[in-house]
């Protein structure tokens, strides 16, 4: 294998990360915009968003089992040209009732590509950089999801155009997975394990993934009301979202650094006390824009920086079909703190005027407290 061929190989897995986060924050809005546009209530869109998850959940058990008899090139070359052809058969489509199984299947390939590159990155990197290793891929993802959202400001919600460029994006990345110069990871035999046993494995790296996702879904839901709530115009509100992305990208890199220089968990502790105590702060800075700015970024970097570190001791402790379920567990939990998230940002906002920056500080705290009472492992 030539000496390229291992920044050949990284590069693919990245670009299948910002794919997921692309296809994940581009179809979202806009299929609920067009649902409503199409005269759908917020029931039936809210249905339609469901099976995505429903996909997630069918697809997690037979992961560990798929890769290790298809391989995890075959597995993520299929699950991107799905996501490929699911996309762009969205406003093809002229029965409504058949977006349902499109979404279904492109939460199929969703979940492939989102614990296939979990893996595969870990599977490229050496013990002493591979918490700089995760760190690149959590900010790529975070590029992804930073990206859907840019793309359908620029081409709009209305006709194909969208779904047509989310689509060939997808296509982007099919080349260099595909690239015979790409090192793929073999599993070899299959798991005899199910779900419940990687869960058991590994509850503090699924504690910090339904974390991750219960947060970030929050934040992006009610952020910008939480702050116009506080004072902020609708013009200005979306900026604290856009600084807390910059910073969950940029502090990776450094964040990663330590992980490679220091006790990881205790590094996950320090992140998880930093978030509690950043979210506290929010009420104290959004008076001024530029305090306001520098926390959600600093707060931003700290709170996914929990997610980077623990894929890193997973990936240090775990190998071959066991990180396939264990990954494909987080899956699960990042499905299940997406639902929890919203639900419970919302239900604290109307008890009290402060209720988001509560709600993330106690589900911080109550991280903190769960991996102190924990004496399991480090992935633990």
């Amino acid at each position: 294998m030539s000496g390229s061929a291992p920044l050949l190989a990284r590069a693919a897995v990245i670009a299948v990360a910002a794919i997921f986060g692309l296809t994940y924050s581009l179809t979202a809005p806009l299929i609920a915009l067009d649902l409503a546009e199409r005269g759908l209530g917020e029931t039936a869109i809210g249905l339609n968003a469901a099976m995505h998850a429903v996909g997630v959940l069918l697809t997690a058990p037979l992961l560990p089992r798929l890769v290790a008899r298809f391989g995890a090139r075959r597995m993520v070359v299929t699950a991107l040209l799905l996501s490929a052809v699911v996309v762009a058969l969205f406003p093809a489509m002229p029965l409504v009732w058949l977006w349902f199984p499109l979404r279904l299947l492109l939460g199929c390939a969703a979940e492939t590509l989102f614990v296939l590159s979990e893996t595969w990155i870990n599977h490229l990197s050496s013990e002493e950089s591979r918490a700089r290793a995760m760190a690149t891929y959590t900010a790529s993802l975070s590029v992804g999801f930073a990206a859907g959202p840019l793309i359908l400001s620029v081409t709009g919600s209305e006709g194909a155009i969208s779904y047509i460029v989310g689509a060939l994006l997808v296509l982007c990345a099919v080349p260099l997975v595909a690239s015979p110069r790409v090192a793929a990871p073999h599993f070899g035999e299959e798991p005899k394990a199910g779900p419940i046993h990687y869960l058991r494995l590994a509850p503090i790296a699924i504690a910090a993934t339904v974390l991750n996702a219960a947060i970030e879904t929050a934040g992006m839901s009610f952020l910008a009301l939480y702050a116009m709530g506080a004072g902020w115009t609708e013009a200005e509100s979306p900026r604290l979202i856009t600084a807390l992305m910059v910073g969950a990208i940029l502090l990776q890199l450094p964040i990663g650094w330590l992980g490679d220089r220091m006790d990881r968990r205790r590094l996950v502790l320090g992140l998880a006390v930093v978030s509690a105590a950043g979210a506290l702060a929010w009420p104290f800075v959004l008076g001024s824009p530029v305090a306001a700015y520098a926390t959600l970024f600093i707060w931003g970097g700290a709170f996914v920086g929990i997610y980077t570190i623990m894929l890193t001791l997973v990936g240090s402790r775990f190998k071959g079909t066991d990180l396939v379920g264990i990954y494909a567990v987080m899956g699960l939990a990042w499905g299940v703190g997406a639902l929890l998230g919203p639900t419970l940002a919302g239900f604290a906002m109307g008890m009290a005027t402060h209720g988001l920056p509560i709600f993330a500080a106690l589900a911080c705290a109550a991280f903190c407290v769960f991996m102190l009472a924990s004496r399991r492992g480090d992935a633990s």
